[in-house]
């Protein structure tokens, strides 16, 4: 029984590996996006620290250390700035992750018409296997029949 080759073999297996080098980036991106929110919270983390801390000093009833809470004042700030920094970081990265999520798509769209077309042969072709038996047994027994006509004469 012959076997079924698809002649556009090469171009399917082109297509998944476009797909999957896709999937690959889309994944970097969206480690790329965890890392940043890890990052943020890290900061309104520090954050809320500073802000605690700048609190007792201000609450403690003895006299303020005036160094120590502009310090503090400082270091709030500074989480605060780069907690900015990182929030626009991570905008780009959605923005990334967003045209690499329409190119993956794409990719498994052109992929998918390929296997379409794959499938379409492959019915065609056992379609095909099955016209051919169907004849044969056909032919045959006709020519049984044939036999049995001479046989009997």
């Amino acid at each position: 029984m012959p076997r079924f080759r698809f002649k556009l073999q090469p171009v399917l297996d082109q297509r998944e590996r476009e797909e999957r080098d896709k999937q690959r980036v889309v994944a970097e991106l969206e480690r790329e996006r965890l890392a940043l929110e890890s990052r943020i919270r890290t900061c309104q983390q520090m954050m809320e620290d500073e802000r605690a801390t700048l609190s007792q000093a201000l609450m403690g009833g003895q006299r303020v250390d005036l160094r120590a809470v502009k310090m503090q004042a400082g270091a709030s700030l500074k989480h605060n700035f780069q907690a900015q920094r990182i929030v626009l970081e991570l905008a780009g990265v959605f923005r990334k992750i967003q045209l690499a999520r329409q190119e993956l798509a794409q990719a498994a769209a052109r992929r998918k018409a390929v296997e379409l077309l794959r499938d379409q042969q492959l019915e065609a072709f056992k379609q095909a296997i099955e016209r051919k038996e169907s004849h044969d047994l056909d032919e045959m027994s006709v020519m049984r029949f044939g036999r049995n006509d001479e046989i009997q004469l």
